[in-house]
């Protein structure tokens, strides 16, 4: 816990104080590491969609990788569980809402990219480790599950591919009148930083993040402990939903900024590094395999969020230009499957 904090659970005043608070700086400081990103990826020349992936995945998902990390080590592995898992499928859907914002085309037809093709074909198969964690015999080494190390091996592994994909693509998106390629743009006053200076006021900025991400799950977990509600419904859809809020502004304000390869990175990056955290509960849970202590509505969210992302691979394939209301098709599956996800374990 923060030092300067008291221990969870706090008053329901205080609670909606932070989390207000908390919150707002959340949002500030995500449109701004939008800005800096965006300079970043151009000046490093990695591309939104590596750079979306790989640093804006840890700047906005530090408070989640520490959320389920205090839960493990404190004995309550399936919230930990739960909190990981449920952030992927509220942070795909916020995809959903970042479409809504994006006037001109369905956001998955402007921002089709062989990289986050690619990068949500790695989350399915991370997913699809995280589950079959669970259904594999119960035994570790030194305390971790042998499949925490599979998830890290395929990661890095298929970091490696995606940037070899990247710099040598073997095909590529048809271009049309509402396609966004991703090239280097003018930054106004970030381009007259030097590269270091840019790095660190992204640190710094995504420091902020993290902290105030972290105040506001510590706020909602304490509203949530007087309610007395199921763990997978607390992890999942609430805690879930607050951990997703550094992501969704992000992908908000880069496609207000006309960023959509960064903002649908963004969104993937967060996905990913919340199924790495798992690992991270793994560590931390010295009683036995997270995987094995999650239980049958955690594995539920784990495949809700397998069947999202699928279908925003779909919707990025498919790149419909104008779908149902102003989404695409993929859109709407996203917001129904999430609704449909969020009453079952409601009930």
């Amino acid at each position: 816990m923060l030092g300067f904090l008291p221990e969870v659970p706090w008053p329901l005043g205080p609670s909606i104080g932070v989390f207000a608070v908390a919150g707002l700086i959340t949002i500030l400081g995500s449109i701004r590491l939008v800005a800096l990103g965006d300079a970043l990826a151009d000046r490093t020349g990695w591309g939104e969609a590596v750079f979306g992936v790989v640093f804006f995945g840890v700047a906005t998902g530090l408070s989640g990788i520490v959320m389920t990390a205090v839960t493990a080590a404190n004995g309550h592995p399936e919230l930990g569980y739960s909190n990981a898992v449920g952030g992927i499928a509220a942070q795909t859907t916020a995809l959903a809402l970042a479409d809504a914002f994006y006037r001109r085309a369905n956001l998955e037809h402007a921002a089709a990219s062989p990289s986050n093709l690619l990068f949500g074909c790695l989350l399915i198969a991370l997913l699809a480790l995280a589950l079959l964690g669970s259904y594999s015999p119960d035994v570790t080494v030194v305390g971790i599950h042998p499949v925490s190390v599979v998830i890290v091996a395929c990661y890095l592994g298929g970091l490696r591919l995606i940037r070899r994909a990247g710099a040598e693509p073997m095909w590529q998106a048809v271009g049309t009148t509402e396609t966004r390629p991703d090239v280097p743009q003018e930054h106004g006053a970030l381009d007259r930083l030097g590269q270091s200076r840019l790095w660190a006021r992204f640190v710094l900025v995504g420091a902020f993040v993290a902290l105030s991400g972290w105040a506001v799950s510590l706020a909602a977990e304490s509203v949530v402990e007087t309610t007395g509600l199921t763990a997978g419904f607390t992890g999942g859809v609430l805690l879930g939903v607050v951990n997703a809020l550094p992501e969704a502004v992000t992908a908000i304000a880069a496609v207000r900024r006309g960023a959509v390869t960064l903002a649908v990175a963004a969104v993937l990056g967060g996905n990913i590094l919340d199924l790495l955290t798992l690992v991270v509960g793994d560590v931390a849970y010295r009683q036995g395999s997270i995987y094995h202590a999650a239980g049958t509505e955690d594995l539920f969210i784990t495949t809700t969020g397998l069947l999202m992302t699928a279908i925003l691979l779909g919707g990025l394939l498919v790149r419909q230009a104008c779908g149902w209301g102003r989404l695409g098709f993929e859109g709407v599956l996203l917001l129904v499957t999430y609704a449909g996800m969020t009453a079952i374990l409601a009930t």
